[in-house]
């Protein structure tokens, strides 16, 4: 069933929502409405006694028919209704009946309503509870109810732990032998936490499922042994998997294909498929989802392309497949997908097109959305002898993501480094959300390929510039590099090397040019490094050692990188120097290390190989610790990679090897800042209400989806509720309006013109300041008019002067797709010219404030640069937090610039301000957890 808006104009469709729930499984929710009444009964008879006892608190073997019509009839104001579904069946519902003071039903403005829940009990244990409390607790906020009372039978210990559970403020009594709860529904600290923590966890599990399946059937596997079918079989069975194995083909007519058990359809397997891999051609695709939903199959990875790569009808297709997976509670990789990987001993899954043998294991985990990206990767990985925990390539993308997979390697002990090829960020917002969780207790290196969103990726688009992004996503602590050789480079010393303690970086080796060049791409880089220390090209691998391990020892440095150039007899000295320098970090471990090689492709493979058993060097009592970077603590996730001592990276270019070491720096200093990350300041002459009360008055005409932009006492009323001093203005239109203006204001006053084509250009002479006269005041109007034209077109303005200082622009604008964003530059043509423009996520902290105004590059300008007196830092800050916390306080608030905002040696003051308002999206990131829409 799929209601419309057509259908019913009051049904609101933006309710819809597809979850993921505790086991890892889906379900969507949506609205009750008439048509449910079947569904309703069905649902109803399969509930046990008990629950049924638990929601009526008596026996109630059946509904009638007037509770079936209470049931799915609402008006989605007073009485909404909201079931979890899994294809055309309820498993759980939940509703809200608005009520007075007195508990009789009744309507707005009352703000409280009774709640209720039902799960059928064969999903009870799922979190469908939880996840409709989310849904329903969203929807009674967005109709104007701030709490929820609840009765619950004593015994029903699972509601009560729903309830009690969920974050909110909430009280608790015992009345006439029930419990009674009352839940604040406004979101605090405690419940986004809850939300985000069950959403992690459900995520997380949905991928686990996927890479760690029991069994796995192959559907679309050719007889003849040819095409993507029959090669994923051959990947799988020659890669060792350990669970049950089915190669599925309805034309099949031996028990065997390939030497796999081979059945007709999914169904005659006769046991449980956890995974299945579809290759088949996309107008057969859902014939045999259906199969496999019908069947249980958890999971699908689709191999098969001619969806949203092909086109708007391919795109149309892929939709109807999602929506057509997600009726059955199953998760989706791909379409177009390349596969995924799993080398955990236990598993040993290679679900791809990558021929057996699969890669080895690792420490980092590999994430793509191209094939062929993909494929290069995992090859550039092989050959530089790094192995891999898991690796999927998601293709079109079209259910599962990069925040999914990101959601599994957070807490997944057998991933270090997260490495991540994008061609678009999906939900930004939410990306770097989870990437500076994860960031927190393991490196996420991300290359972004496509700068516009290709076909197959339905995301919302961003505004924002590539540099944006690019200082959005290490505020997040993301090592953002910029091609997928950068991503290996980075990903291998991440994966092997400790983190470095700062930019110190001492340089040694056996060619003085080699050396040079190092020097100059570390100052390019920002870092640090000591004078290169030759060695000569007579150098034994016993003087790399010394050299090496003096360097390891030495306080004055935070990181080493060896260059090497071939001797005379190269093949016979590689293997020796690979342990030379091995040895020298043994003695002195915690301090990472980097080789720059010319044409030594033996030393290569010697520094990249593992040793054996046998050659298992004696643990250096201190090593463990040294080589494990500190992280605060974070709860389900491994507190840090711990590098492997015998691996040392190399690179063919002292700019590779510079570039990944700076990352690391960089990396490394994010990681150390959060032990103090800042808070958001409380400031008590917030009026937050009488913010919320002016906008819901200037939006009340508004239609949705349309701006409005506030008049200019508008906008100062509402920038003053949050402490924002914006200076007044008149208007001028003409000499005799100028000078009333400036009685009113007071001199000495500032006389500019507000025309688009002038606005904020004083170096068109558009501004005449400090006329302390009328006299003055009327020869700089007539000069003003004469110059640039009529009043009519100039639009003059008067203000008040105040005193000098550093013109400066603040700015918060909504983002379509990162949310808001919060930035900071100086005034002028040159610092536009140049993009010398800082930006911060929403909320920002009183350190993201301070380290935003010090990130320009005309940053010394604040500070007294040649002499001049500095200027008041503290105040800009705060002006900056205060635009933060109102932006993130009303979503209705979706831009603000002020400009110029004048930064005095003491105070500061916005001369002018444009604030665009509009009705909020139903949904965000902040609302209850949802799975993209189709």
């Amino acid at each position: 069933m799929r209601m419309t808006i057509e259908s019913d104009p009051s049904y609101p469709a933006h309710w819809e929502a597809d979850v993921v729930l505790r086991d890892g499984g889906t379900a969507r929710i949506r609205p009750i409405t008439t048509e449910d009444a079947g569904r309703l009964v069905s649902f109803y008879e399969q509930v046990s006694d008990e629950s049924k006892y638990y929601r009526f608190f008596a026996p109630y073997p059946r509904l009638s028919d007037r509770d079936v019509h209470r049931f799915t009839h609402h008006d989605y104001v007073d009485r909404v209704g909201l079931a979890a579904t899994i294809g055309e069946e309820f498993i759980g519902t939940v509703r809200y009946d608005r009520i007075g003071p007195d508990g009789r039903p009744a309507s707005a403005p009352a703000d409280e309503a009774e709640v209720a829940f039902l799960v059928q009990d064969a999903h009870q244990g799922r979190g469908v509870a939880s996840a409709l409390l989310e849904h329903i607790g969203a929807v009674a906020r967005e109709r104007g109810i701030r709490r929820f009372a609840a009765e619950v039978l004593p015994a029903n210990t699972k509601m009560i732990k729903v309830f009690t559970d969920v974050g909110y403020q909430q009280k608790r009594s015992f009345e006439d032998g029930s419990v009674h709860l009352t839940l604040d529904l406004e979101p605090t600290a405690e419940s986004l936490a809850v939300q985000r923590a069950r959403e992690q966890r459900a995520e997380a599990r949905s991928v686990q499922r996927l890479l760690a399946p029991g069994s796995v059937a192959v559907v679309g596997v050719s007889r003849s042994g040819a095409g993507v079918g029959a090669a994923a079989l051959r990947n799988l069975r020659d890669s060792g998997f350990r669970g049950h194995l089915y190669a599925v083909n309805e034309a099949v007519t031996r028990d065997l294909l390939d030497g796999v058990r081979a059945y007709r359809t999914v169904e005659a397997v006769g046991a449980p498929v956890d995974l299945a891999v579809i290759a088949v051609p996309a107008d057969r695709v859902p014939d045999a989802v259906a199969a496999c939903g019908e069947h249980g199959v958890q999971g699908l990875v689709v191999l098969s392309a001619g969806y949203g790569d092909s086109g708007p009808a391919g795109l149309a297709r892929q939709r109807e497949l999602l929506r057509q997976v997600r009726s059955y509670g199953m998760r989706l990789i791909g379409p177009n997908a390349y596969g995924v990987i799993n080398t955990a001993p236990e598993v040993e899954l290679n679900a791809s097109l990558t021929p057996a043998p699969m890669p080895v294991r690792g420490r980092t985990g590999l994430f793509t959305q191209s094939g062929a990206i993909g494929i290069a990767l995992l090859s550039a990985l092989l050959r530089r002898g790094e192995g891999l925990s898991s690796f999927v390539s998601a293709g079109n993308r079209a259910d599962v993501s990069g925040n999914d997979i990101l959601q599994y390697w957070y807490e997944d002990e057998a991933t270090d480094v997260a490495l991540m090829y994008l061609e678009t960020l999906g939900n930004p917002r939410k990306f770097t959300r989870l990437a500076r969780r994860t960031a927190a207790v393991k490196p996420v290196v991300v290359a972004k390929g496509g700068r516009h969103t290709p076909a197959g990726h339905v995301v919302p688009g961003t505004r924002l510039s590539e540099d944006t992004v690019s200082a959005l996503l290490r505020q997040a602590g993301v090592i953002r590099v910029d091609t997928v050789t950068e991503l290996v480079d980075v990903g291998l010393l991440l994966a092997s090397q400790p983190l470095p303690a700062g930019p110190r970086i001492a340089i040694l080796g056996n060619s003085e040019s080699l050396g040079v060049l190092t020097y100059d791409a570390c100052l390019t880089q920002g870092l640090r490094p000591l004078p290169p220390l030759d060695l000569t090209t007579a150098a034994s691998p016993e003087d790399f050692r010394t050299a090496l391990a003096a360097a390891l020892a030495s306080d004055d440095c935070d990181a080493v990188i060896v260059t090497a150039i071939p001797w005379v007899s190269e093949h016979a000295l590689a293997d020796d120097l690979a342990d030379a320098l091995r040895e020298a970090v043994a003695e002195a471990p915690g301090k990472p290390v980097a080789v720059v090689h010319v044409e030594l492709a033996e030393l290569v493979r010697a520094l990249s190989a593992t040793r054996g058993p046998d050659d298992e060097p004696p643990a250096h009592p201190a090593a463990e610790a040294a080589r494990t970077p500190a992280a605060p603590a974070a709860t389900g996730a491994t507190a840090a990679s711990t590098p492997d001592p015998d691996r040392i990276p190399s690179y063919p270019a002292a700019e590779r090897a510079v570039k990944a070491v700076a990352e690391a720096v960089r990396y490394g200093q994010w990681r150390r800042a959060l032990a103090d990350a800042g808070q958001v300041p409380e400031y008590e002459d917030i009026d937050e209400a009488g913010a919320a009360a002016q906008l819901a008055g200037l939006l009340a005409d508004v239609d949705d989806g349309a701006v409005l932009t506030l008049a200019d006492r508008d906008a100062r009323d509402l920038l003053a509720r949050y402490g924002i001093r914006v200076l007044p203005t008149l208007p001028a239109p003409s000499p005799d309006a100028a000078v009333r203006a400036a009685a009113v204001l007071g001199y000495p006053v500032a006389l500019k013109t507000t025309a688009p084509h002038l606005r904020h250009r004083a170096d068109l002479g558009g501004v005449r300041l400090d006329l302390t006269t009328e006299a003055e005041l009327r020869r700089s109007y007539e000069e003003l008019t004469d110059a640039l034209g009529k009043p009519a077109e100039l639009q003059p303005v008067v203000q008040p002067m105040v005193p000098r200082g550093v013109d400066t622009v603040v700015r918060s604008v909504i983002d379509p797709a990162a949310g808001a964003v919060l930035s900071f530059g100086l005034a002028g043509v040159a610092s536009e010219l140049l993009g010398d423009t800082a930006h911060r996520l929403v909320p920002a902290t009183d350190r993201d404030a301070a380290a935003l105004i010090r990130s320009i590059r005309a940053a010394p300008l604040l500070f007294g640069w040649r002499g001049s007196d500095p200027v008041d830092t503290p105040a800009l800050e705060e002006t900056l937090l205060r635009l933060s916390r109102l932006v993130d306080d009303h979503p209705e608030v979706i831009g603000v610039t002020l400009e110029p905002v004048v930064v005095a040696v003491e105070g500061v003051c916005a001369l002018s301000a444009t604030v665009r308002v509009a009705h909020p999206p139903a949904r965000g990131d902040l609302g209850p957890r949802t799975l993209p829409s189709y």
